[in-house]
């Protein structure tokens, strides 16, 4: 496939994601979670890694993945999406639209893992269909779109219930996922705690999952909103951090400016994963 001198990338192009994790650094995104196309290549300008958007938890269409994927073109952030349910055909949709990962919900069997992995590879290694028309004009690679997508297309795999957490070796040894990312909410309602994050039972849940991602090579993600919890975390040996949402860095920005003159603001909320 011939490609155009303004957006085509190098032969040994790698998707930054994966090239700062084998490295070792860790890269932070930021959620989109509204409708608009703006925000979103505002957020891919303004230095994070990766932006995901969210499909799980807020309203964003398949069309409003599309228009943000080709919003963001030539900005740094890489485009990841999540989408409601760990199917095929919904991964397949996504990265037909262009994405260059995927994060699947409620990865809580070793099934649902290897599905995750077959979704985000072509044949023979994977099961992922060939009409990605819309995802060669987003990414028109001098080698083929895909040999450069089974190299750089992300596989993120969200670990968050009890029953993820009984088959957690199992979900790690599966070859093809890139990242563990444990969705400590969920998880934490999950073990009967509501929510609470600070609790030794969540503790002992995360130390099993990161002991089983640190056995089998893979990267460990979570939710992280300020820099003294990342490079805590990172201690921990997690990388790959979900940071707040569009809406809560709305939110925190107006804090800073309205709480010194007494201004009632809602109360800010953790990343619900």
């Amino acid at each position: 496939m011939k490609s155009k001198k303004s957006t085509s990338h190098p032969v040994q192009w790698e998707n930054p994601v994966k090239a700062k994790l084998k490295k070792g650094q860790p890269v932070i995104g930021m959620v989109i979670s509204v409708n608009s196309v703006e925000v979103a290549a505002q957020a891919a300008s303004m230095g994070f890694d990766f932006i995901w958007m969210e499909m799980e938890h807020s309203p964003l269409s398949l069309e409003t993945v599309r228009n943000i994927v080709l919003a963001t073109r030539g900005l740094p952030a890489v485009p990841f999406a999540r989408p409601p349910v760990n199917e095929l055909w919904t991964a397949k949709r996504l990265l037909d639209a262009g994405v260059l990962g995927v994060v699947f919900p409620f990865t809580s069997t070793p099934e649902l893992a290897r599905r995750a992995a077959a979704a985000c590879r072509y044949p023979p290694a994977g099961l992922r269909g060939s009409g990605a028309d819309l995802a060669q004009f987003r990414w028109p690679a001098p080698e083929g779109y895909y040999d450069f997508a089974d190299k750089n297309v992300l596989v993120v795999t969200v670990v968050e219930d009890t029953t993820a957490l009984s088959h957690i070796d199992e979900i790690a040894a599966t070859p093809g996922i890139d990242v563990l990312f444990i969705g400590t909410s969920d998880l934490s309602f999950s073990l009967g705690l509501r929510g609470e994050q600070n609790h030794p039972k969540l503790d002992a849940a995360i130390a099993k999952i990161v002991a089983a991602g640190k056995k089998h090579g893979k990267f460990l993600g979570r939710p992280a909103l300020t820099v003294a919890q990342i490079k805590k975390f990172q201690k921990q040996g997690f990388l790959f951090f979900q940071s707040a949402t569009d809406t809560e860095f709305m939110a925190r920005g107006a804090a800073q400016l309205l709480q010194p003159f007494g201004k009632s603001l809602r109360a800010l909320s953790s990343v619900g994963v």
